[in-house]
């Protein structure tokens, strides 16, 4: 049975239909509503499996309303993904019918049906436009159900007479076949065919095309430099940096390597390794994230673990498809440190875009809004990096006109692993190559030969499937694998699936591979050889184990509810050779393959560097409030709440600091991950530095200040300078070969090169992405120098105000005559600030950037709330002055280098050279620029008048049975997309638990029962069933937590959850926990049953968005085991979710006060009851964050105190541990 259905979110429900009602107002202003219906065309199904399936899958008796008939009859449309797009809601439909019914070869598809009213047919047009990406997206034709298709793939093409083509030939064949690689690899390539007397295939080609890009190969990076030349004013100081950059070639015995702008990345790194400079470097042939050992101090104890770094670029698929392209680019960052088997545990994302504020009739033809792909690309990145469970902690994005010629996103992360957990050998021949992970889609064809291109007004519309949808719930099973020391110990060497798929990865892991395509788990059917050799992915890595270990390793993969199978066998025979369907549809030889193409020359001209220009008002008030507004100043907090900021416990200072969360840290402090530990010392730092206006007029000055910026951050955050190491990124317009254009990036590196030698530090890695051309537009030039370092939590600050009466410092930096920065003394003011942080004196630090002193002053009051008095030079007050620093300080300090000119007060005012102004005034400047874009405050509250009788909580006589368990055992099960298993169990640990976890397997059925039964048992020897939060299948489709409900709903389950609770033993849920007991029935009724209309639910957030930051809740109730001798305590705990705004009727919430079953409330900062934001994050009713059972042994809360863990959230000063898991173990004793 093939069947369509629409399903439509109840009135107060409807988050989606205002939204896009927003969007299209902005292009058509007459429209009078908007409603949004989710469409399902469901296939293969019985009537009795039909019916058992759409109530607990498709549709939420709580917020939905089924329609089995179109429901629009007015203007509509209906969109749907293209075929061959990851469809998330699809995808997780499909896991639950598979759970439910048993069959696996149903199919799901999903789409949107919008209806509106007040607009005309003309304006559908319009609308259309604006919410289908034609990259992504089709319209939907109603009048059709059925699945596309299963096309019958064509055998791989021979290229006959390619060998024989003239030059003309050559060059039309080259013309009309779209190479990203130059005509003059072509030719290289058919004379290599000519020495194998044969024709190339269409895989060979597309392959070669894919392995020498420049974004796989960094061809640009890697063309040998000629005719140098220096012209202007910075003639003379480029020479210098240049001559000196000849000699350290010299000394490295590398005279007669190609001068290349690789080669001037690398040298710094090259040199200070030689010269003993670098001893914590990792050297190795996996060269997919920088890499350092350091010594991790936990628990009283040492050891080596290596921090893995790396940065990332999507630029060019973020331009055309925004939520895929970021969302892969954190994708894509996770992958490279995860292959070096380390957890990824960190993560920042810098973003660059031109006026996100314009009209949308800006745009440009062939492109998207700017505000349309800033809002997705924010959406793609969070929406992964919340899913896998990656706290973002720094977010910034950098306004310029550059980058409406193409966006930029980047994203940095950091991994850690034991050192005595990798192994890492040389592939043998007879080893086993085994891919693991997500199936192979068309999707991600072409993505590293199409990014490595300029972008035209066609890409929108024919590079369909060179951009992805992530599947972050996959690579969190990976994670997970990765971290098995019994796992990694059998891995000999790991390649991640990126750019370029099988081709690249396999086929960089050994240099003799023999490849058996048809063994690749695919997504559907219907791909030929060519799109299964260079489709690459997120979720898939490869790795070489000894022939002994392959069924070991295999098994390992199943337990984490992987797909693995061995794909390849290394061989000996110096070539890269792939089987398809019986043909050799790739042999390569491998000395043809390492030579990259041709070797290519350029010859460079530097004439574009101007003397840095800034234009500095005068200092008044107007001004001041003015430049606070200036999107490049202004707040970005509606933008990061966005992102996970505190998932897995290891969050050192969140995003936002003080008690009003109002000011920003200077980057990312996360202590290392490390599993059972109950206080880690050691943490990893990171930021970034960048100016895109000093580095248009001037990008040997541009680099500079990137790097001096980014060091700054660290040592304002309580870090070391001197243990820092760079990966840089760059990003430049398309060079073709115009000597002056080829300049941008040398000056760039030449700047970033005599910052690194004179600080003593190197970068270790990079990225570069050199396409940021379209039409006459250039993105700036782009150099962001990303800086790492390990540190100890003891000494991290933060840059709010702390105290009154403290004394406030200016180190005002003063550049060499040059422009250069003055390194001398930023060395002697980093040192001497390390050391007072160690000593206690100084408690905040702030860098000077856009809006100068006065704008650091502002932001380091807006946190506490704190003002200061103020004198300071007039030529400092607004000047872009970076590398000075603002500085806090309980005692007075005594150096050359700084400058007194103030101290902190209590009364909310900045008083700056006698004028005064109030710190709200400011804070409203600051905060309402981005306010439509990315929201702070929901547009509608719920304000609800409490009834008084429902302020007298019934108590309840809960009786406490003696158990006599020494160590009571606590179950956490791990659904797809789980992703707070470790936070969870390790605060059980710490309180002496016996704590387990294992996946739910649901690769067939027979595994899923299986696993059910293992669950079962589990149960059945633990007292504690602890629900973690995540995203389970993703929240899909369209709710949270609807595939664990289906579990529950399992008869074996179902029985044991309530033999669980029948024998005293007790149950938590947390966020998506929660969600699961409040949809499951278990909470409030303290039964797993079928809900109706009024029942209870978590629906999504008033402001219609995930929400990360922290609250205060209080208990109201401690008539439960989780909270006993807890009443009236107030609690400063993360959040971080998307739905959990609780809501129900007025009688079930009459009910749930006689009870005494409302547990917790969200406060605001007066102890009062909260009923909106930013205290009552989700606008839940009557402030409710938490509820209890009947009977008191279940307790959800969306809040993670399981995240919290003294040393951390320093930033915050009322932050405190809500230990239930205390509680709840003490319980059994």
């Amino acid at each position: 049975m093939n069947k369509r259905i629409f399903v439509e979110k109840r009135g107060i429900f409807d988050v989606e239909s205002p939204k896009i009602f927003d969007e299209v107002k902005a292009v058509v202003p007459s429209i009078q509503s908007v409603k949004v219906y989710n469409v399902y065309d469901i296939f293969g199904l019985n009537d009795g499996e039909f019916e058992k399936v759409v109530n607990s899958t498709f549709v939420d008796p709580v917020t939905d309303i089924l329609h089995e008939k179109k429901p629009a009859k007015g203007i509509y449309f209906a969109m749907e993904f293209l075929p061959g797009q990851y469809d998330q809601r699809a995808d997780s439909a499909q896991q639950c019918i598979a759970l439910l019914t048993g069959n696996e070869k149903s199919k799901v598809r999903s789409g949107k049906l919008i209806e509106f009213e007040g607009v005309s047919e003309s304006d559908l047009i319009k609308i259309k436009d604006l919410l289908i990406n034609k990259v992504e997206s089709q319209e939907k034709d109603l009048s059709i159900l059925d699945i596309p298709a299963e096309e019958t793939p064509s055998k791989v093409i021979v290229y006959e007479g390619f060998i024989n083509f003239d030059d003309a030939q050559l060059e039309e064949f080259f013309n009309n076949h779209g190479f990203a690689l130059g005509l003059d690899d072509l030719k290289f390539i058919q004379e290599y065919f000519k020495t194998e007397q044969r024709n190339p295939t269409e895989t060979e080609l597309k392959v070669l095309d894919t392995y020498w890009s420049d974004h796989c190969r960094h061809t640009t990076f890697e063309t040998e430099l000629s005719n140098i030349e220096f012209e202007g004013q910075f003639k003379h100081t480029l020479e210098t940096i240049f001559n000196d950059y000849i000699e350290k070639r010299k000394f490295l015995g590398r005279e007669l390597k190609p001068i290349s702008l690789m080669d001037l990345a690398t040298v710094c790194g090259r040199y200070f390794h030689k010269t003993g400079q670098l001893e914590n470097l990792v050297v190795s042939d996996e060269i997919n994230a920088c890499t350092i050992q350091i010594e991790a101090e936990y628990d009283g104890k040492k050891e080596p673990w290596y921090l893995l770094f790396k940065n990332e670029t999507h630029n060019h698929p973020t331009e055309i498809e925004p939520f895929g392209g970021a969302s892969t680019c954190l994708g894509g960052a996770i992958r490279d440190p995860l292959s070096g088997r380390s957890f990824v545990f960190q993560a920042m994302r810098l973003t660059g875009a031109a006026d996100v504020l314009e009209s949308v009739d800006k745009t440009l033809p062939g492109k998207l809004p700017q505000k349309t792909i800033t809002k997705q690309a924010a959406n793609g990145y969070s929406s992964y990096g919340n899913q896998i469970g990656l706290a973002t902690t720094m977010v910034s994005e950098i306004y310029d006109e550059g980058y409406k010629a193409k966006r930029m996103e980047v994203g940095f992360v950091a991994g850690a692993v034991p050192v005595d957990w990798v192994r890492r050998e040389k592939p043998e021949a007879g080893d086993s190559i085994i891919i693991l992970g997500g199936a192979t889609g068309r999707d991600g064809v072409g993505g590293a030969s199409g990014s490595s291109k300029e972008q035209d007004e066609t890409s929108i519309h024919t590079m369909s499937s060179e951009v992805q949808k992530g599947n972050a719930v996959e690579e969190r099973k990976i994670q997970r694998l990765f971290r098995n020391p019994e796992v990694t110990r059998l891995i000999k060497k790991s390649n991640d699936f990126g750019a370029g798929g099988v081709s690249v990865a396999i086929g960089e892991i050994a240099d003799s591979l023999k490849v058996n395509l048809d063994v690749l788990p695919l997504k559907y059917e219907g791909l030929n050889g060519t799109e299964l050799a260079i489709s690459e992915s997120q979720e898939r890595m490869a790795v070489v184990v000894e022939p002994k270990d392959k069924e070991q390793f295999i098994k390992f993969c199943e337990a984490e509810n992987i797909v693995a199978v061995e794909v390849a066998k290394v061989t000996d025979s110096g070539r890269m050779q792939m089987f398809w369907k019986g043909d050799k549809i790739v042999d390569l030889s491998r000395a043809f393959l390492d030579t990259n193409g041709c070797s290519k020359s350029q010859e460079v001209k530097i004439t574009h560097l101007n003397e840095v220009k800034e234009e500095i008002p005068t200092f008044n008030e107007e001004n001041f409030l003015k430049i606070l507004s200036d999107k490049n100043v202004a707040s970005q907090k509606g933008l990061l709440e966005m992102f996970d900021s505190s998932i897995g416990a290891t969050t050192v200072a969140m995003p936002l600091g003080g008690k009003y969360q109002q000011t920003l840290m200077e980057g990312s402090v996360q202590t290392l991950p490390i599993i059972g530990a109950k206080d880690v010392e050691t943490v990893s730092l990171a930021s970034w530095g960048f100016d895109a206006e000093i580095s248009k007029q001037n990008s040997l000055l541009g680099s500079s200040y990137a790097v001096v910026e980014s060091v700054a951050k660290i040592v304002a955050m309580g870090g070391d300078y001197k243990n820092i190491r760079f990966s840089f990124q760059e990003y430049f317009e398309k060079l073709g070969q115009n000597p002056e254009k080829w300049g941008k990036p040398l000056a760039s590196l030449l700047g970033a090169y005599d910052a690194q030698i004179n600080f003593g530090l190197a970068a270790i890695g990079g990225k570069d992405s050199m396409s940021g051309t379209y039409q006459d537009l250039n993105v700036p030039p782009t150099l962001i120098s990303f800086a790492c370092a390990n540190g100890e939590k003891k000494n991290i600050i933060s840059p709010e105000f702390k105290g009154e009466g403290n004394k406030v410092y200016f180190f005002n930096h003063i550049a060499q005559e040059n422009g250069l920065p003055n390194y001398v003394a930023l060395k002697d003011i980093y040192e001497f600030i390390f050391e007072n942080i160690k000593a206690g004196k100084i408690v905040s630090v702030k860098t000077v950037k856009e809006g100068g002193v006065v704008v650091a002053l502002a932001k380091m009051s807006f946190g506490n709330r704190l003002g200061a008095e103020i004198t300071v030079d007039e030529n400092a007050l607004l000047a872009k002055n970076i590398g000075s620093l603002i500085i806090e300080s309980k005692e007075e300090l005594s150096s050359v280098n700084l400058q007194l000119i103030g101290e902190v007060v209590a009364d909310e005012v900045l008083t700056i050279n006698n004028q005064p102004t109030t710190i709200n005034k400011l804070l409203a400047a600051n905060t309402n620029t981005f306010e439509n874009l990315f929201p702070t405050i929901e547009k509608e509250k719920l304000t609800v008048e409490i009834d008084e009788k429902l302020n007298s909580i019934n108590p309840r006589n809960i009786i406490i049975k003696k158990h006599g368990i020494a160590q009571p055992k606590v179950f956490a099960p791990v659904f797809p997309g789980t992703n707070c298993e470790y936070d969870t169990l390790n605060a059980f640990a710490k309180e002496g638990a016996i704590v387990s976890s294992l996946p739910l397997i649901n690769i067939n059925h027979q595994l899923l029962d299986e696993s059910i039964d293992a669950w079962v048992e589990e149960i059945k020897t633990s007292q504690i069933l602890a629900f973690s939060g995540g995203f389970s299948a993703g929240d899909e489709p369209d709710g949270s937590a609807k595939f664990i409900v289906n579990v529950l709903k399992n008869e074996k389950m179902r029985n044991a959850v309530h033999e669980l609770l029948d024998r005293d033993g007790m149950i938590i849920g947390i966020c998506n926990g929660f969600q699961a007991l409040v949809k499951s029935g278990l909470l409030p009724y303290g039964r797993i049953k079928d809900l109706d209309e009024n029942s209870p639910t978590l629906a999504h957030n008033a402001i219609r968005r995930h929400i990360s930051q922290m609250v205060n809740v209080r208990v109201v109730n401690d008539e439960s085991p989780w909270l006993k001798g807890m009443k009236d305590q107030v609690f400063t705990i993360p959040i971080s979710h998307g739905e959990g705004r609780f809501m129900a009727s007025e009688a079930e919430i009459q009910k749930l006060y006689e009870n005494g079953q409302i547990a917790t409330q969200y406060l605001d900062l007066d102890g009062n009851i909260a009923h909106g934001m930013p205290f009552n994050p989700n606008n839940s009713l009557f402030g409710i964050e938490g509820v209890t059972s009947p009977d008191g042994k279940i307790f959800g809360r969306m809040g993670h105190p399981e995240r919290f863990a003294e040393g951390l959230m320093k930033n915050i000063p009322t932050a405190n541990y809500h230990n239930i898991f205390k509680n709840g173990v003490e319980y059994f004793k």
